[in-house]
């Protein structure tokens, strides 16, 4: 895969004239990601790197505290958020009109702690009453939190279940709290639950419980090298690294 992807990127990397000229100016590209892509970055920018010899400087942030951030005046070249948050940095004017490209989405999965009983999760009943048996309970204050919380809604358990929920604070993956024993049961993005050690990773909400969010990245109206983080997000939304997304617990977007 990784010749595939360097043949890709040296074709992509000359294609533009626009780009060029800016290469010539900018060696650096500035990202801000949320957290959610993380794993399957850290995999795929090196190989741009190598492709493009530019170097990409990356700060990784929860997606809460990533939008609260660009709208209090950071800045970067590429900005990687869940979609409907970076479509409202679109129409703050934040990000560039019409930059979105979708890069993968990814649903929530179920974790206990390692070591620990490993509850049926498969259906919606059988999540339910793992719900209830549990002592505590974990989530996000992401969009799979959001989900989550309206999810015990439609359950009819929200009362039940209200005095043992844990948020995870910002940029804290919901993994923690169960490796530390905090919460016995917990619920994140696929992708944020697979890394973290510690931790039994049950599989995925039940599919009519199921919510995917797509992760897209758009261009900072104050870019300094815009045609180059560009390029870097069409690389990360193309189908050569669909097999890496795929192994990081996300799906092409």
């Amino acid at each position: 895969m990784g010749n595939r992807l360097l043949r890709m990127l040296v074709v992509m990397l000359g294609a533009g004239v626009l780009m060029l000229s800016e290469t010539a100016l900018a060696d650096e590209i500035r990202v801000m990601s949320s957290n959610a892509f993380k794993e399957a970055y850290l995999e795929l920018v090196p190989e741009f790197e190598k492709a493009s010899g530019h170097t990409v400087v990356t700060s990784f942030v929860g997606g809460v505290d990533l939008s609260k951030r660009m709208k209090a005046g950071e800045s970067a070249d590429l900005v990687i958020l869940a979609s409907g948050a970076l479509d409202e940095l679109i129409k703050l004017g934040i990000l560039v009109s019409s930059s979105r490209v979708d890069l993968a989405r990814s649903g929530v999965g179920v974790a206990v702690r390692a070591g620990a009983n490993k509850p049926d999760i498969g259906t919606a009943g059988a999540l339910k009453k793992a719900l209830l048996a549990a002592n505590s309970i974990g989530y996000s204050t992401g969009a799979s939190g959001v989900h989550i919380v309206g999810l015990f809604q439609r359950m009819g358990i929200a009362e039940e279940v209200k005095p043992k929920s844990r948020q995870a604070a910002p940029g804290v993956p919901v993994g923690d709290l169960i490796a530390r024993g905090e919460a016995e049961i917990g619920f994140q993005q696929v992708s944020e639950l697979l890394p973290v050690a510690g931790v039994a990773y049950l599989g995925p909400l039940p599919p009519d419980m199921q919510q995917f969010t797509v992760f897209s990245g758009g261009i900072h109206s104050g870019a300094k090298a815009p045609a180059l983080a560009r390029s870097l997000a069409e690389f990360l939304a193309s189908p050569a690294t669909a097999a890496v997304k795929r192994k990081k617990g996300m799906e092409p977007g």
